[in-house]
């Protein structure tokens, strides 16, 4: 059927059925278009899942496939890594030189939207969306940006609901600090210093556990993991614990024992889902039952261990592409995994996901990361130019994509990642760390993993004062906002570096190699667990 839209500026669109309704257009189809004249000033891209790049790009760019391709799996959606044109998961949006914006929208999963034509000439283009698993309903707007993603919120709201949570509790994580070296004195000895500093949640990150895949305390933890939420509830805050449960290391016993339990392909063996830990690591297939009984018996026990507060990571996985016991389209498979894992957790618990599919999580979860790790430096040389990878962590590619995901909002607590105050063995500027700080109040989203002992007075103050605040926040445009009356500029953080040339798209092809080579990050995990030692040592004195 083919249909003009919006009569001041006409838009053809090419579905099954049109309806209009307040604020757009409802389509119907498996493949359906807008078509329009004019050269679009940006294209909205859209990741797929938590860490991939969601940005305002220039439509005549063509983004170079990122790098290494072994971490493709892990980093963005592998279907379309090597899709040439401007495209993006479930939604993609045009801007014209008068500042209006046209979307389009799925409102179902497994969806797609590309931009397609000649955008260096006036001839038609188009944003052509598509559903992977038959037809599906589409929502198309025009106007102002606000407005648009405003009426696009308010349908994924009614088809895939909203957190019941109001607000967000304030958080310390022991990632950022201490990453896998924790131990059981050692989280102690942080918690006991903590002192007066108003946290509403203590999180216990990665290293607690035997291995991932087997979520029981380690050698590290002998007083096991009941104690250490006790120890946590003496100080007057909630447990929180991270856990990655829809994934398995090769050396997992659960890897071992069950791996009927995991995600094929065609020709019958594993997929891999990544490569972290210095090893591969593997999917599990959400519609196994034995795995949903697994699964649901894991959330159970961790919160009899007392643990209130649950940020779930790599959660990705349980969407890949891949065979699976029953066949089932893997955005479906992965959103009953969830709904298994909230309700086994239970109401009272406060849910974070991380490196989740966006829209298969809305309704299912309290809060989301909208953004890739941060980390202690603005942005990384190898990972920004030569690997051309804006899903790493680092301060500049987690502002980016958080700040161009705030329309989900009203949706979900929008986590932005932590906001770092010490100076220690920190790489990032004073109005570095005051974006990221900045961008937390935005968000709603307040944590830290600076432990108090590497903070100064000063720093331990605004600290303080960070927890505490609560300003009143004003959009005053795309990347610009008001704080109480303070202007706020996210702008330094958009722009994505030039494509390697010359010397460095040759160091680009060397360390592309490198990164696909499973002894390189083996041997890279390793020296970044020595330098992380000697950092514990040095400062802790232990």
């Amino acid at each position: 059927m083919q249909t003009t839209l919006f009569e001041n500026f006409q838009i053809i669109s090419y579905s099954d059925q049109i309806k209009s309704i307040p604020g757009g257009y409802i389509l119907t189809g498996s493949n359906v278009s807008l078509e329009f004249e004019g050269t679009p000033q940006g294209y909205y891209r859209h990741g797929w899942q938590s860490w991939g790049l969601t940005a305002w790009l220039d439509p005549q760019f063509q983004l170079p496939v990122q790098k290494p391709t072994l971490l493709h799996l892990m980093q963005t959606d592998p279907l379309y890594v090597n899709y040439l044109a401007p495209n993006g998961a479930w939604l993609g949006a045009v801007e014209f030189e008068d500042g209006n914006i046209l979307l389009l929208g799925a409102l179902g999963l497994e969806a797609h939207v590309a931009l397609h034509g000649d955008q260096t000439r006036s001839d038609a283009a188009q944003l052509h969306g598509w559903y992977d698993a038959g037809p599906g309903e589409w929502f198309a707007a025009f106007g102002r940006e606000e407005s648009v993603f405003t009426a696009y919120v308010n349908l994924l709201g009614q088809r895939f609901g909203k957190t019941k949570k109001g607000k967000s509790p304030r958080v310390w994580c022991s990632w950022y600090s201490l990453y896998t070296a924790i131990d059981e004195q050692l989280l102690y000895r942080v918690f006991d210093e903590l002192g007066d500093l108003p946290f509403d949640v203590l999180q216990v990150d990665d290293g607690w556990q035997v291995s991932v895949g087997d979520w029981q305390p380690n050698a590290k933890f002998p007083s096991g993991m009941e104690m250490l939420a006790q120890k946590i509830k003496t100080t007057g805050r909630k447990a929180g614990l991270w856990l990655a449960p829809l994934i398995a290391l090769e050396s997992s016993q659960l890897f071992r024992t069950h791996p009927d339990w995991f995600l094929r392909d065609t020709d019958g063996s594993i997929l891999s889902a990544g490569f972290n830990w210095g090893e591969p690591f593997y999917a599990l297939d959400l519609t196994h039952p034995a795995v949903l009984e697994w699964l649901a018996a894991l959330m159970k026990q961790v919160r009899a261990w007392g643990f209130d507060y649950l940020k779930l990571d790599f959660l990705f996985a349980g969407a890949l592409p891949g065979q699976r016991y029953q066949n089932m389209p893997r955005e479906a498979a992965y959103r009953q995994g969830l709904k298994v894992i909230q309700e086994s957790i239970g109401e009272d618990a406060y849910f974070l996901t991380c490196g989740a599919p966006i829209l298969p999580s809305l309704g299912l979860c309290d809060a989301m990361r909208i953004g890739p790790d941060v980390s202690e430096e603005w942005e990384n040389y190898r990972d920004a130019r030569l690997l051309y990878n804006p899903t790493t962590p680092g301060a500049r590619n987690a502002i980016r994509t958080t700040v161009n995901r705030l329309w989900l909002r009203p949706l979900v607590h929008t986590d932005p990642d932590v906001a770092y105050f010490c100076s220690l063995q920190n790489s990032l500027s004073i109005d570095q760390k005051l974006l990221l700080q900045d961008l937390a109040l935005v968000c709603g989203f307040k944590a830290t993993s600076d432990p108090p002992q590497w903070l100064s007075e000063t720093e331990r103050n605004q600290l303080y004062a960070f927890l505490e605040s609560n300003p009143v926040v004003e959009r005053t445009g795309r990347y610009t906002f008001s704080l109480d009356g303070r202007e706020v500029d996210f702008g330094p953080a958009m722009m994505l570096p030039e494509a390697a040339k010359g010397l460095d798209a040759l160091a680009s092809v060397v360390m592309g190699w490198l990164g696909n080579q499973g002894w390189a990050l083996r041997l890279f995990d390793q020296q970044r667990k020595r330098a992380l030692q000697k950092k514990l040592k040095d400062l802790y004195k232990y």
